[in-house]
């Protein structure tokens, strides 16, 4: 049976890492006869340029109807200057809410050979491996009311509104402690119970859920101290589940313990398992079209999206053990680039990795 994957490669430097993504995808579909069959479609200012939305109904549709969705980027300063309610990033927000991606997975590994580009201590990071748990639909980015108003002495004011249920925090823990299961047992969760109720609520939800994962080491911890210790000691975690806000900043943070946010991939699952993979890091609008990105967190996104959505895990493990073979040989993206490496453009990196496989 044919699996329909959706490509969106988006906006800026998108277009380029999706291209070798699908290149290592069509050569693991050969090797391990997945039938995987592609269909590409527009998102993000890309799309606002065609269809005058950042999201077309028809795209949203077919994403929908698929059996997973691969994303590049969206956003750039080409559309910078539109309103609010149809920026690029609405769209991401949109397909997010609209599919029910709820559960965000964002891994932060270091390969052992890119220990030195690492902006800390190789002591402090070497062997690190941290996968970080956002929920994504809900809390403050999503929250009503919102807006800008104007004051009665006339000053304008922008308000936001945090908000969760106790079943959005509920599925989101689930899917940390299930996660937790088939690692190392330790859950951390991030909130700030010391002055927003929303995540009082939080802490206690995932509290009481942890009593059906009696083996699961639970331990809280507010998001001010998780981002100094993520920078002071990152291996004392496993698993992080936080909210949608939190988890947005801590992500990022974690990304640089690895040398580049441009090696880090991402997963957003709905309850059905299908979900949409983009790798963490942004447009890169500034690199565009000149053949430098780093295209493994595309790769590699593509490995975590034959895992999670389409129960292929030997054909995950081959584009895995090709990233790390790649690495080992030398080759190196501008981004990670150190003396004695190999420096590859985007097309070479994907090109390398085809050979590993």
């Amino acid at each position: 049976m044919s699996k329909k994957i959706v490509l969106l490669p988006g906006d800026g430097i998108g277009p380029e890492i999706v291209a070798e993504a699908v290149k290592v995808l069509e050569v693991v579909d050969k090797k391990h006869k997945l039938g995987l069959k592609f269909e590409e479609e527009l998102i993000g200012g890309s799309a606002i340029d065609v269809h005058g939305v950042p999201l077309a109904s028809s795209t949203l549709e077919k994403c929908q109807a698929a059996d997973a969705v691969l994303m590049g980027s969206v956003g750039g300063p080409k559309w910078d200057t539109l309103d609010s309610s149809i920026r690029p990033e609405k769209g991401l927000l949109k397909i997010r809410y609209e599919m029910g991606l709820f559960g965000n997975l964002r891994p932060a590994i270091l390969y052992p050979q890119l220990a030195d580009a690492s902006s800390l201590k190789p002591e402090l990071v070497a062997g690190l491996d941290i996968l970080i748990v956002r929920e994504l639909t809900g809390g403050i980015y999503f929250g009503e009311p919102r807006g800008i108003r104007l004051l009665d002495n006339g000053e304008r004011q922008g308000y936001n509104t945090y908000v969760y249920a106790e079943h959005e925090i509920e599925r989101i823990g689930r899917m940390a402690f299930e996660m937790a299961m088939k690692r190392n047992k330790k859950v951390c969760s991030v909130d700030k119970a010391n002055v927003l109720e929303a995540t009082v609520l939080w802490r206690e939800v995932v509290q009481s859920l942890s009593r059906e994962y009696p083996e699961v080491e639970l331990s809280h911890m507010y998001v001010d101290n998780a981002a100094m210790q993520l920078v002071r000691q990152p291996k004392q975690f496993d698993v992080i589940v936080t909210g949608n806000m939190f988890g947005d900043i801590l992500s990022d943070t974690a990304a640089m313990l690895t040398g580049s946010i441009g090696m880090l991939p991402s997963a957003s699952l709905n309850k059905d398992k299908r979900g949409l993979y983009e790798p963490v890091h942004g447009s890169a609008p500034d690199i565009a079209g000149q053949g430098i990105a780093n295209p493994l967190a595309t790769i590699l996104s593509a490995a975590m999206m034959l895992r999670y959505s389409l129960d292929q895990g030997e054909a995950a493990d081959a584009i895995e053990a090709a990233v790390g073979k790649v690495l080992d040989d030398g080759y190196r993206s501008a981004d990670i680039f150190s003396e004695g490496c190999t420096k590859v453009s985007t097309k070479e990196m994907g090109d390398a990795v085809v050979a590993a496989i």
